[in-house]
Formats: structure tokens, sequence, C-alpha cells
């Protein structure tokens, strides 16, 4: 396997039984569907008017995860890095996309959340597969990848819409520490301590509880599917370590990113960014 990025592949080489095997693997999904139609119900009953949005939310989904199912497989089947690369860069896009939306008044705040998230998980990565602790394969990078992206998605997000409106209720606390020849970093350092404190505190608060509240998603899949727990508690134990790695490291990426954006190159406090709501 090579690690130029060559997308070519050949369809003689394509493998189409898994396609019937997903089409006879979609009855227990549908029968599913039957706990969705309780909700619906319920929802009905009760006044809430969330039928609609219950319907698509679930559409969407079955959507969403049958075309990325579709997708994986494409990738899994060529085993060329190319497409691990490519597929990793979507989803980073995408995250940081979606950050910047929460911190929507942080300016340039989808650039500075997507260079966070790509920081964060990209070295997180490098560590793991340097450590031979994964093997840089799509069957195991990808679904590692979608982990670590999606974690360092929140965190960076709560992160930098913490640190914006923290610095707009104390202004003049950071006025005054500028007015005294603070630098715009030394000014902001409680809120920049508050706001990574905050945002990763449900990350730890996880990894303290794992397996005494709730057995995740990796570990119960893996036992789902035929695996031991002793197996099982090895790959979360892998796991919940390179969430906190790339949790911190894209979190604490995202301060020095978007912290200049709040001052103006006379070490004052951006108005017009802090004026918006």
């Amino acid at each position: 396997m090579g690690f130029g990025l060559d997308l070519r592949f050949d369809l003689d080489d394509c493998d189409f039984r898994w396609l019937s095997e997903f089409l006879q693997g979609m009855l227990k999904p549908v029968a599913a569907l039957a706990v969705v139609l309780m909700a619906v119900i319920l929802s009905r009953c009760q006044k809430l008017g969330l039928e609609k949005e219950m319907a698509v939310s679930i559409f969407r989904a079955f959507l969403q995860l049958s075309v990325i199912g579709f997708v994986l497989q494409f990738i899994f089947n060529q085993e060329n890095a190319g497409w691990i690369i490519l597929a990793y860069l979507f989803m980073v896009s995408v995250a940081g996309y979606t950050a910047g939306q929460r911190a929507k008044h942080v300016p340039r705040g989808k650039y500075v959340a997507g260079i966070s998230i790509l920081a964060g998980t990209a070295v997180t990565m490098f560590l793991l597969v340097l450590l031979s602790v994964f093997p840089f394969t799509p069957r195991y990078i990808i679904p590692i990848a979608g982990m670590m992206v999606g974690n360092s998605m929140t965190v960076t997000g709560v992160t930098m819409k913490r640190l914006r409106d923290d610095i707009k209720i104390q202004m003049n606390l950071v006025e005054t520490a500028l007015a005294l020849g603070a630098t715009p970093r030394q000014a902001t350092l409680q809120q920049v301590k508050r706001s990574l404190v905050i945002a990763l505190s449900p990350v730890l608060d996880n990894a303290k509880t794992v397996g005494l509240i709730s057995l995740p998603g990796a570990m119960t899949g893996l036992i789902m599917g035929g695996a031991s727990p002793l197996e099982a508690i090895q790959l979360q134990i892998v796991v919940m370590n390179m969430l906190i790695g790339a949790s911190t490291v894209s979190s604490i990426m995202s301060t020095y990113l978007c912290w200049p954006a709040f001052f103006t190159k006379a070490y004052q406090l951006e108005a017009k960014v802090f004026t918006s709501d």
C-alpha cells in the first residue's frame, strides 16, 4: 500500500456480495422503527409537536448512514492511502464548519475551528500510527479519525464560544489589564483557562465514569460483534486516551488562533466582535 494520493480503482476487483448482505441486514433496523413509532405516538398524545421532526431526523439518519456505509465499503475495498486522506479531510471540513457555526461571533471561526481540529486529530493519529497502536489502513484509521474529529469538533466549538462570551462579560477587567501593560494573552489568561476547563470537563468526566455508568459505543460494538470483553476494554482504553489527547490539542490550538481576532493591532479590544449577539 502506497502513501501517494492515487484515487484510481478497478471495478473488476469489487465484490458486491456485501450489497445482498446489507439488504438482508436492514430487516432489524426496519423492525427497530417500532420504538420510533412509539415515540411519535407519545409526542402526539402529549401535544409536543415533535412528530415531524422525529420523522425527518430518522429519515436523515437512515439516509446518511446508508450512504456512508456504501462509501466506506468502497474505500475499504480499495486499500489506498489516498482515499483515507480524502475521507479524513472531508470530516475535518464538515467539523470545522459545524464548530464555527457554534462560535459564529468569533471572526473567521470556521477556519480557526477547522485548523484546530486538523492539528489536534492529525497529531494524535500520527502518534498512534507511529507507535503501532493502529495500522494505517482504511478499516482502522477512518473510524478512529471520525471519533476524534467528532469529539474535537464539540470541544473546539465550546471553547471558542465560551472564550468570546467570557471576554465580553469581563471587558472591564481585560481593558484594565491592557492599560497596565499586559499583552492580550496575559490579559485574557483567566478567560482562556476557564473556557478550556469548561470545554474539556465533559471529556474528562466521561473518562472517569466509563464502564461504571455506561458501556461506550466502541466497546459495546465489539462485544455485540463477538469479541471478548477483555479485548473490548483494551480498544476502549485506547479510544479514551486518543479522545483526550485530540480534544486537548484542538481546544488549546483554537484559543491561540482565535484570541488575536479579539484585539486590534494597538492591543485594544475589538469592539465590533463583542457588540454583535
